[in-house]
């Protein structure tokens, strides 16, 4: 049942992993962009597919938080602990910051590497500055997965 500890926690790691929606987007957005720029300049693909890839380290971060929770609550070893309903909510406070706001900062790190390359595709000299707007997104996920780390590293059992 979903209300109890280990339902509790399941939900957990699903939100955790719901960063990955987050990346998934800013992914595609940055892509869409990546794909006018090389439509204009064949030479800039691999300049274009850095910027692409940086929205989806939210996902990694949250699929690792998920990763974490199936292993301390042993639900990928087969021998899961019987979780108290507490327990569960400790499991499901893990996964909320990464999830919410993977899944956040996955879309506007996608808006800012779309314009980052379009600064690229004028200025290409402009690049670095670029990648430091995108990445200046990502300062936030990481923020979200060192709470989601702590929250998890407390959880006894």
């Amino acid at each position: 049942m979903l209300t109890d500890g280990n339902g509790l926690a399941l939900i957990g790691a699903a939100i955790a992993a719901c960063a990955g929606c987050g990346s998934g987007m800013g992914v595609g957005i940055a892509g869409q962009a990546a794909a006018g720029v090389v439509a204009s300049d064949p030479k800039k693909f691999g300049r274009t597919l850095l910027l692409q890839a940086l929205p989806g380290t939210q996902g990694i971060y949250g699929v690792v938080i998920a990763f974490l929770i199936f292993v301390k609550t042993g639900f990928l070893s087969g021998g899961a602990v019987d979780l108290t309903v507490t327990q569960g909510l400790y499991f499901l406070a893990a996964g909320i910051p990464i999830g919410v706001v993977g899944f956040a900062s996955g879309i506007g790190q996608g808006r800012a590497a779309a314009s980052a390359l379009q600064l690229m595709a004028k200025r290409q000299d402009q690049m670095g500055k670029g990648i430091v707007y995108t990445v200046m997104v990502e300062t936030y996920a990481i923020f979200a997965f060192v709470v989601s780390i702590l929250i998890w590293s407390n959880i006894t059992l």
